[in-house]
């Protein structure tokens, strides 16, 4: 068995070697300095060796670095080659996506022009049924929750940031609706209700509403309808109502906002991890959930 370092690792050295720039590599390869820093750090610790030096004039590669580096690019170059060879043109690959209803609905949705757009080889599958017992048959899923799965590579990609919402018609003379008033609307995610009311009651340091009473649905998209339809109050991560917000169908009760504890996690399986596609896609996520 071949006893090397990461291809990862040895493909952001080339990089910063060809460049003699950590950020000019960073940008080149859609990452932070930092995570190119890193890299560079790990592979100089595998190797026993530093592979650059900082100058007054910039980057400059050491000894041991000069000596690396050509070896290496043929070495990629012959790689390449290699796929060439038997590479299908215009082939299309399929990545299949596991996700939550409304968060496929109301955020991939808007985004999805972005993706197609700058990978149009790649086809998406975007489903939200629960019956995977595991990652084996999809390549990466998005998961509501509260933390990180240990099973896989898994990491947050946004907080909720929850605000009381309500209809126009609900507010009386510009003042907001009486919360003890009008029914407070629940969303249900494995079978229970989201302590959303409670945290954002708390956070208010109103004690005299029952965040018990109202009604409870089992899907977001389904509080928002009947929220938009005057049916009740909601509390609502302000991130799926952006367009409601934003053309006044649904207005904030107040301006208080409770960020988490739930969020929104990106789960790849190990055996996925290194794949084109999946991180052609988890790395576009990533930028676009910072946006």
């Amino acid at each position: 068995m071949r006893q090397l370092p990461s291809l990862n690792m040895l493909r952001i050295f080339e990089e910063v070697a060809r460049h003699r720039s950590f950020s000019q590599a960073a940008l080149g390869l859609n990452v932070t300095q930092g995570a190119v820093s890193r890299q560079i750090k790990q592979l100089e610790d595998y190797l026993g060796v530093a592979l650059f030096l900082r100058t007054p004039k910039g980057l400059a590669l050491t000894e041991a670095g000069n000596s690396l580096s050509p070896q290496l690019a043929q070495a990629f170059d012959h790689i390449e080659q290699a796929l060439q060879a038997v590479h299908v043109p215009n082939l299309r690959q399929r990545l299949r996506i596991l996700a939550p209803p409304t968060w496929a609905t109301r955020w991939l949705s808007a985004h999805l022009r972005a993706f197609c757009r700058y990978y149009p080889d790649i086809n998406l599958s975007v489903t939200n049924q629960s019956g995977h017992d595991s990652l084996a048959e999809i390549d990466c899923r998005i998961r509501f929750g509260l933390a990180p799965d240990s099973h896989c590579a898994s990491q947050l990609l946004v907080m909720e940031r929850h605000i009381a919402v309500s209809s126009p018609e609900l507010f009386a003379d510009g003042q907001p609706p009486d919360l003890k008033q009008f029914p407070l609307l629940h969303i249900l995610h494995e079978g229970k209700r989201l302590k959303v009311w409670e945290n954002w009651l708390a956070a208010m340091n109103r004690e005299d509403v029952d965040a018990g009473q109202g009604l409870e649905f089992s899907t977001l998209d389904q509080v928002i309808h009947t929220a938009l339809a005057g049916g009740g109050l909601a509390v609502i991560d302000r991130q799926m109502i952006e367009r409601e917000l934003a053309n006044g169908s649904l207005l904030p009760i107040s301006p208080v906002e409770v960020i988490g504890p739930y969020g929104y996690w990106l789960d790849v399986a190990n055996d996925k991890q290194g794949l084109s596609k999946v991180d052609l896609f988890t790395q576009w996520l990533r930028g676009v959930s910072r946006s």
